[in-house]
């Protein structure tokens, strides 16, 4: 299977939810701009040629594409590249006003400030630390930086994400926003996306979760918020 992963699926809930702005989000068309959550889960991804140049055509021209990541630091040599969604694989956020909210972002809407409240899914602290000192991390979403950005800021304390990547650099195929995992400029056989929606590629480990029903009962064990299904997978992480 290529290695390209889609873009996380969202929370349907959040879409028709109220901000605390004088004006309502517009619902589900509103909360979709933002946050790129009504995509159609596993959604069709466009054939990619890993073995192919970074090549585009143009207008009948081929060019050179420059790779959406920099070249890996000295610290990172070697390292897996752990490529890292954000919307309901590390964070859940809605317009809807959440007493218990790790972080409130306000997002400017055409012209009007809504309030974002974001909840974090438990044990992502211990998480990002000990997965920024083992890989070279990278958070790719398909939301909108001025709402991915600040929540990043936040969110990684230590640092661990080397580079942010947001929905420009997503590729639009049929509807969806999908991140084409050939175009980061990293060898794609040590490469590894985790997130909720991975498109059941052989490089995805996807999130199983309910960001909802944890933060309204007792936290789990970082095993239980963060589940892979594979053995391939529970040992590549086993010692975080």
């Amino acid at each position: 299977a290529s290695k390209v992963s889609s873009s996380s699926s969202p929370s349907s809930s959040a879409g028709s939810s109220p901000s605390l702005s004088s004006k309502k989000p517009r619902s589900r068309g509103l909360f979709s701009s933002l946050f790129c959550c009504l995509c159609r889960d596993q959604p069709e991804l466009p054939p990619v040629n890993n073995n192919a140049p970074l090549l585009v055509e143009e207008n009948g021209t081929v060019s050179k594409v420059k790779p959406l990541l920099p070249p890996a630091k000295s610290k990172d040599s070697g390292k897996i590249c752990v490529v890292i969604d954000l919307d309901e694989t590390l964070v859940h956020s809605s317009f809807k006003p959440v007493n218990n909210a790790d972080f409130i972002i306000p997002v400017d809407i055409e012209g009007t400030v809504h309030q974002v409240y974001v909840l974090k899914r438990p044990h992502v602290d211990e998480f990002l630390k000990r997965m920024g000192e083992l890989f070279e991390c990278v958070l790719f979403t398909a939301s909108l930086a001025k709402y991915a950005d600040p929540v990043s800021d936040l969110l990684d304390k230590w640092g661990a994400f080397r580079c942010r990547l947001f929905r420009e650099s997503c590729v639009f195929h049929r509807g969806n926003y999908v991140k084409d995992l050939s175009r980061l400029g990293r060898d794609l056989n040590k490469v590894i996306i985790v997130d909720n929606s991975p498109g059941r590629r052989a490089n995805g480990i996807q999130i199983f979760h309910d960001l909802n029903s944890e933060h309204g009962g007792a936290s789990p064990s970082p095993s239980e918020a963060f589940t892979f299904p594979s053995k391939k997978h529970t040992s590549l992480f086993r010692s975080i």
